[in-house]
């Protein structure tokens, strides 16, 4: 149970961290944010768990596969925020776009044969 506590709170604390940054410094805090540190702590964790390299190689290559739906979200929210909508609803649809996107995206990754 202690184990379960120090993920969540390291894991929280870089999330926390990104978003303090951000009130200061917003180029590092998107560096920071643009590094895969979710991923990074996904392997961490699951190769502390797990000790199977082969296990973190297929989540890493499923990883890259699936940050290519992840980029539209980028590209609609900072447009629609630009043009002066909601914030919410900026979210909103940039998420729905790409989860419509992500759904879509596998299942043609699916046709392809990749590991999605």
């Amino acid at each position: 149970m202690i184990y379960i506590i120090i993920k969540t709170v390291l894991t929280a604390a870089v999330i926390v961290g990104v978003s303090e940054l951000g009130k200061r410094h917003t180029a590092f805090a998107a560096m920071l944010a643009a590094l895969p540190l979710t991923s990074l702590l996904a392997m961490l964790w699951l190769y502390t768990d797990t000790k199977d390299a082969g296990r973190i190689a297929d989540l890493s290559v499923s990883i890259f596969w699936l940050v290519l739906p992840t980029l539209l979200f980028f590209l609609i929210l900072p447009w629609m925020l630009r043009h002066e909508f909601n914030f919410w609803l900026s979210i909103a649809v940039s998420s729905g776009v790409m989860v419509v996107f992500y759904i879509a995206y596998a299942a043609l990754g699916r046709k392809l044969g990749l590991p999605i």
